[in-house]
């Protein structure tokens, strides 16, 4: 839960900071535009215009998968670190159990355990937060390219209107889908599932779909290729079922050899 928080607190942290950054930017960009934010919003729209081959719609799916093909590494740093994390979750209510009291002798001591346990278990608590600092700068230039470039204000594809909301709401619906997908993927792979886990499985992609449902397609498309991607990668380093299956052969295993050692003894009781 504390892992929880401190996820939530630099989130607002960060998404208030670039919002505020970016809330008094409103002209037209162009090449001739200057200061460091508006060249990454103009180099977005370069990026989307160069890779559309005359359709914006698939210069921005082809510009997701290109951005989260080069980010794969981080992603799947921070796969593997919540994996760990959640692995090590039993242990860590152990701790809290051990540890229970409201002292700051006893919280000090709970803090330092569970940063030992962290520490030797390879866990970083920090890398979680990495993905959506690269993400989020990108997630509001791309918004505020769909705006500002007047090249991507008319681009079209299938029945949207890129710089537009989806008016049949197909794309929020997709984009929360595949959020909704995707964490239930990385929960299921849990050993214990915690009420929190739970909440921000379900209210994330709430919160996806009716913002999705509000802002230009283009960023809804974005997100709903990301999330899919997001998925795929899952299925394909972290798949879920494999971990389950794999944790589920450990635990007959153990059983099968502890039941073993238990008729080994019997037979050697009836001997004597």
């Amino acid at each position: 839960m504390n892992h929880l928080k401190k996820n939530v607190k630099w989130i607002g942290i960060l998404s208030l900071s670039l919002l505020l950054l970016t809330a008094c930017g409103t002209s037209e960009v162009t090449s001739q535009s200057t200061g460091w934010w508006d060249q990454l919003i103009y180099w977005i729209g370069q990026s989307i215009e160069a890779l559309s081959f005359g359709n914006i719609g698939i210069g921005i799916i082809l510009f997701t998968v290109i951005l989260r093909t080069v980010l794969l590494p981080i992603y799947q740093m921070q796969m593997n670190s919540s994996r760990k994390m959640q692995e090590i979750q039993p242990q860590i209510k152990e701790l809290q159990q051990r540890y229970s009291g409201r002292d700051w002798e006893t919280r000090a001591k709970l803090t330092e355990e569970t940063q030992r346990l962290q520490k030797e278990n390879g866990v970083n608590m920090y890398a979680t937060l990495i993905p959506l600092a690269v993400q989020m700068p990108i997630l509001i230039a791309l918004f505020q390219a769909l705006t500002r470039i007047e090249a991507l204000k008319v681009g079209h594809f299938l029945w949207l209107n890129i710089a537009e909301p989806d008016p049949y709401l197909i794309l929020p619906f997709l984009a929360a889908f595949f959020t909704f997908y995707s964490t239930y993927l990385t929960n299921k792979a849990a050993p214990e599932r915690s009420t929190a886990m739970t909440v921000m499985a379900l209210v994330l992609p709430v919160i996806i779909f009716f913002s999705a449902r509000s802002f230009a397609s283009g960023v809804s498309l974005y997100w709903a290729v990301s999330y899919a991607y997001q998925v795929v990668q899952t299925l394909l380093f972290n798949n879920p079922y494999k971990i389950v299956a794999e944790r589920e052969a450990v635990k007959r295993a153990e059983k099968e050899r502890v039941s073993k050692q238990r008729k080994a003894k019997l037979k050697a009781q009836k001997r004597k």
